[in-house]
């Protein structure tokens, strides 16, 4: 039964390894009672990890000639997977941790959300779960959250079930175990829909535990990829998430989940004060990443204050330019004089400081103008509601 599903669905199942030669013939044995079509990868092992994967002749093996990284494991894995004319693969860690039964969960799941990546979410609390793993999971997640806007359970399983099709053509920064954080962030970022399924684990005794992660090092490597992620999720692909999100949605919706948006009138004011203030102050290429990193910070409705960040429309640039160095001028005694006529994004240039100051006072006198127009506007509508 699996092994015809695993083949209707076009799945196989990855096996990246490295010198775990006490656990990767039982690990390959459970797997093969599911699927016959299984890639090893061999990341430059010096143990008899090459006697292990000799005994089994129905599977497929890619051999690296040196120790290269999980990273470039998996990422050989999976395009070896494409060139065989896989569409999903499942990947297991050969250390033993990962149950084979639990395979059976990815491919119920898939068959319901075809397209997905999925990460199997591991049980954290019990008590055999090192204190180190349980920090690094919660650490995890908290910042899968910010990069992605995504609630994750667990961002650090190995066990996954990765669309590789869809994955074939993203660019990578990281080679190693940082990069099971980036490829779950990148492919978030992409528009595949990211979920998860409960999987069992097993850590063994910490005197047979066989584990290649380096504390410092590698943590060092996931903190550095995070800040890195972070910066262009809130320059970058949060706001463009947020937008492809409305993409899909009719216009009808979008009103709906705005306006008729359950969040109190007082709430929708500010919301629409922050974003019309920073459409109109100096943050031209920044104004939605902003919109979104404060109103997240000030608890605000993010799509309102998106919309209302959008203020600084192309045929009102001219005049919240020319606005903005008028009143930067009171900041000065000789300010510079600008004609409304033959207004253009080098007129900007000529004094930055002026200009800078002058819309900030703008967008904060229209953030006030906005906010009590908004309030009496919702207001209004939350009383008619009620009547």
């Amino acid at each position: 039964m699996w092994s015809e599903k695993f083949k209707e669905l076009k799945c196989c199942v990855i096996i990246p390894t490295y010198n775990n030669s006490a656990t990767l013939s039982s690990v390959i044995s459970g797997v093969l009672k599911f699927t016959d079509q299984i890639i090893v990868v061999n990341d430059g092992s010096t143990d008899s990890t090459v006697d292990i994967i000799n005994q089994f002749e129905s599977i497929t093996v890619v051999t690296h000639e040196e120790n290269r990284g999980k990273g470039i494991a998996l990422r050989t894995g999976f395009k070896k997977a494409v060139e065989l004319g896989f569409t999903y693969a499942v990947t297991i860690d050969s250390d033993g941790q990962h149950n084979p039964e639990d395979i059976t969960g990815f491919i119920e799941k898939i068959e319901k959300e075809p397209g997905s990546l999925i990460v199997g979410a591991r049980n954290m609390e019990q008590s055999s779960v090192p204190g180190k793993s349980s920090f690094g999971h919660k650490f995890s997640n908290f910042w899968y959250k910010v990069e992605t806007g995504i609630d994750l359970p667990d961002t650090q399983s190995g066990y996954r079930l990765y669309p590789v099709k869809l994955l074939k053509d993203i660019k990578y920064l990281t080679n190693r175990f940082e990069f099971e954080i980036e490829v779950i962030v990148r492919a978030a970022w992409s528009g595949i829909n990211i979920t998860s399924v409960p999987v069992s684990v097993i850590y063994f005794p910490k005197e047979t535990r066989v584990s290649h992660f380096r504390p410092l090092q590698d943590f060092t490597r996931v903190s550095i990829l995070n800040t890195i992620l972070v910066f262009l999720a809130l320059a970058f692909f949060r706001p463009l998430m947020y937008v492809r999100n409305f993409k899909n949605k009719s216009f009808k919706e979008v009103v709906s989940e705005i306006i008729g948006s359950d969040d109190p009138p007082l709430k929708i004011s500010f919301s629409v004060a922050l974003g019309v203030f920073l459409g109109v102050s100096p943050f031209w290429g920044f104004q939605i990443a902003l919109s979104i990193a404060i109103a997240h910070i000030l608890n605000l409705n993010k799509a309102v204050t998106i919309i209302a960040s959008n203020i600084s429309l192309p045929p009102l640039i001219p005049f919240i330019i020319y606005g903005s160095y008028k009143l930067g001028g009171m900041f000065f005694s000789h300010p510079v004089e600008i004609d409304l006529d033959n207004i253009t994004f080098e007129s900007v240039a000529v004094n930055t400081l002026q200009y800078a100051a002058g819309s900030l006072l703008l967008g904060a006198i229209l953030a006030v103008l906005f906010f009590f127009l908004s309030r009496f506007l919702f207001t209004f509508k939350s009383s008619k509601k009620a009547v």
